[in-house]
């Protein structure tokens, strides 16, 4: 298996009193999209910070693409594309411009700059505005052409900060299949930092839940659902009808059923594992009608909540009575 393009080890970072991160440990694999979730002032700043060289470590190590942050930040900064929540351009040049001028900074020559700002800003969908000053781009408008930025020094990984801030919800959903689609073409590995889970579960493969400094869980939604979600009977919804009195018996006393319940043509179930698929054949085989069948699934505000619900102020598990 490759080595992962970030690893940190024990990263730890203090502001006087205040443990911004806390003893750090995370590995982010090539390709991926890697979503890095929540509130406000947990951290997560600090550690892209940190992994931009841009701040030093109390303790603790951060290699990207295995060159170290804090020893060489230069190279390091060859290597990441890094997209702030409010992005800066020179506002009197236009967007075509901003690009040539970042590419020139990255030792393009005025031939390669210019064919690979073209294809960015069509990448991007700003071809139409090129020529327009960046002063006058809306906020969506400036995140596009800040992901056109970030690309055209040709990164092995992008950081994203709250890339959506102040966008609407449809130039949000524009830019998250944006950055889906440009990940998955060039194959570059994505950072996303934010606090909308909803944001982070459309397009992240994997995700970190960061709260006080410390990252109290890794993984896919799946897995992490899972893990939290282990003791919980799956519940499974079927919309029925032809369905005799035999049959309903049948049903609530298959192997696995905790539980049954029927209301206005809609079966539900509590069971100890998925028995989706025997609970419809059953249905089915004995002359019943099923209209639809829905399995209760988790997601990352389930999960989100699941985590957090209970804890004390340091972000430790709360003791149960």
């Amino acid at each position: 298996m490759a080595a992962p393009i970030i690893e940190i080890r024990n990263l730890t970072k203090r502001y006087g009193d205040l443990v911004a991160v806390n003893n750090l440990t995370l590995d982010i694999r090539w390709g991926e999209i890697f979503g890095l979730l929540g509130p406000n002032g947990a951290g997560k700043s600090t550690t892209i910070l940190m992994m931009l060289g841009l701040t030093e470590p109390d303790s603790g190590t951060v290699r990207v693409a295995g060159i170290d942050s804090t020893r060489q930040p230069l190279l390091v900064k060859r290597k990441i594309g890094y997209l702030p929540d409010d992005v800066g351009f020179y506002e009197d040049m236009t967007g075509l411009e901003n690009l040539l001028f970042t590419a020139r900074l990255n030792r393009k020559t005025d031939r390669e700059a210019r064919a690979k700002a073209l294809e960015l800003l069509e990448q991007v969908g700003l071809t139409g505005a090129m020529h327009k000053k960046a002063g006058t781009y809306s906020r969506g408008m400036r995140q596009r052409l800040g992901l056109a930025d970030v690309l055209i020094k040709d990164p092995e990984v992008i950081v994203l900060d709250e890339p959506t801030l102040g966008i609407d919800p449809q130039g949000v959903k524009e830019l998250l299949d944006l950055i889906q689609s440009l990940s998955r073409d060039r194959r570059i590995t994505v950072l996303l930092s934010s606090h909308h889970l909803h944001q982070v579960q459309q397009i992240c493969d994997r995700v970190g839940l960061f709260v006080k400094g410390q990252l109290l869980a890794v993984g896919d939604v799946e897995t992490l659902s899972r893990q939290l979600f282990k003791d919980e009977p799956i519940r499974i919804t079927m919309g029925v009808s032809s369905v005799s009195d035999d049959v309903r018996r049948q049903l609530a006393e298959t192997e696995g059923v905790l539980n049954m319940e029927e209301e206005d043509g809609e079966l539900r179930f509590e069971c100890r594992e998925d028995l989706s698929s025997a609970l419809a054949h059953l249905l089915i085989s004995s002359g019943g009608q099923l209209h639809y069948l829905h399995k209760k699934t988790y997601g990352l505000d389930e999960i989100y909540e699941r985590y957090f619900e209970g804890r004390e102020d340091d972000g430790k598990p709360a003791k149960s009575a």
